[in-house]
Parts: C-alpha cells; structure tokens; sequence
C-alpha cells in the first residue's frame, strides 16, 4: 500500500489526458454538402471548349464535426485532366470522388452531377475584312460617303466552326450624328462572339466622308429666285415695244 494516493493521483491524470485526447473520436459523425469549383488540367492551347460547362459542382463529404468545420470550402477543387484530348468532338467525362484531395479523416460520398458533358473544338485563324459600324445619320442635306479604315483587315481567333462561317468583323460605333463633314476616328476591332478573340490589330484608323447633297437648293443656301425675274424682264419689255410699236407707226404716217 505504499505510495498508493501518488497511484491513484497517476491513474486520474492518465484517465483525463485519454479524455481530452480522445474527445474528437468521440464525435459524432455527420455529412456536409459543399461547392467545389471544376479546374480544368492539362487543356492543348489549340483545343478550346464551345459549350456551356458547369463552373462548379456539390460535393457532399463525412467526416466528425470538428474536421468538418475546418474544411473550407475554398480548399476543395475537382480536377478534370483533358491532356488526353487531340481533336474536335463531343466528351463525356465522370467525376470520381478518388480526385478530390481531401484531409484523411474527410471521406467523400458523392459528387452531383458527377458525369460532365461538352464539346471541344480545334482553335482556327482567318483575316477579315474591318467593317465600320456606323450609328445614326447626318443633318438633312448630307449624305455619308463610303468608310474605309486602315488597316482594312484583322486577324481574328476561334473555334473553326464559328470562324469559317465569319465574313467580317466590326468596330466599335461611330456617332454619325450631327456630323457634316468628313473626320477620321480611331476605334477599337471588336467580335460579337465570347468564343473569337482579336488577335491584330486592337484598334483601327476609320475615315468617314461626309458629303453635301447635290441639287439646286446645297445646304445653307437660299432658293434661288433671279430666274424668275429675268424672264418677266424681257417679257415686260417685249409686250410695251408691241403696244407703242403700231401706234407710233400710224401716227408717222399721218404727219406724211
């Protein structure tokens, strides 16, 4: 019985340590759903994807709560390796839980969707004509001439389907009103489609002409009226000679 309150004192301490050491294993366990974003892995830079592809997806993960809490959200990703991808055409791809790298005490039961779908396509480049995009029109009395820029054409990027099908691209817009006479604008080249990108040039020199109307009345000028007056002129004159004219005659004839 020696030193027995010292035992008794080593077997509490040693009862409280395994206490507090073994309290998250005594947690319960429970399930949690989280969004992890999808990160694309591997993709050929002459490849690009032409469909709409979830940015995200619900991970749904095990664990005790204290692991739980600390396993942010933002940690998670699910990658989607397409270093195997060569060439155009439709791909289905599954999300398996293995790739996502979580904690040891973290188990992953599903993904939703865990099947993907889209479409890939080879990355194409084409030059094109620079069409000015006018908007609105001139005061009355002017008309606008034909636009050219320079340089004319640009070189433009994207998926082949969407690039054969191109026969231009635009600029930015140009105010035409109010405008009475030519200018030059620099402007941005810019493409309709999210998918085809400008490569060259960013910007272009556009030279618009803006021309007066040809016809008697140009703008700023009053109608012209001394037409008139010079045909009743002569006409006046002509009609007093044709009246005096006989009358002076007979009477020149008398006086003989």
């Amino acid at each position: 019985m020696k030193n027995l309150g010292l035992k008794v004192v080593s077997l509490l301490l040693a009862c409280v340590v395994w206490f507090i050491v073994s309290a998250p294993r005594r947690e319960p366990v429970r399930e949690r759903i989280v969004t992890a974003p999808l990160s694309l892995v591997g993709m050929p830079s002459t490849l690009v994807i032409t469909t709409d592809l979830p940015s995200a997806v619900a991970v749904r993960v095990r664990g005790r709560a204290n692991d739980l809490r600390t396993l942010a959200a933002a940690s998670l990703e699910v990658p989607v390796d397409l270093s195997w991808a060569q060439q155009s055409g439709d791909i289905e791809i599954t999300l398996r839980p293995q790739l996502i790298n979580v904690p040891p005490e973290i188990e992953v039961v599903s993904i939703v969707p865990n099947k993907i779908h889209f479409r890939i396509e080879q990355l194409r480049q084409r030059a094109l004509p620079i069409r000015p995009f006018l908007v609105g029109d001139p005061p009355a009395g002017y008309q606008i001439g034909e636009a050219t820029t320079d340089p004319p054409l640009a070189l433009v990027s994207g998926p082949a389907s969407q690039i054969l099908k191109l026969s231009e691209v635009a600029t930015e817009r140009i105010i035409m009103t109010g405008r009475t006479g030519a200018f030059v604008q620099n402007v941005a080249v810019v493409s309709d489609s999210p998918l085809v990108r400008v490569i060259s040039p960013l910007t272009t020199q556009v030279t618009v002409p803006v021309l007066a109307e040809v016809g008697p009345n140009p703008p700023g000028t009053a109608p012209d009226t001394a037409g008139s007056s010079d045909t009743a002129g002569p006409s006046n004159t002509g009609d007093t000679a044709g009246t005096a004219g006989p009358a002076a005659a007979a009477e020149k004839t008398g006086t003989q």
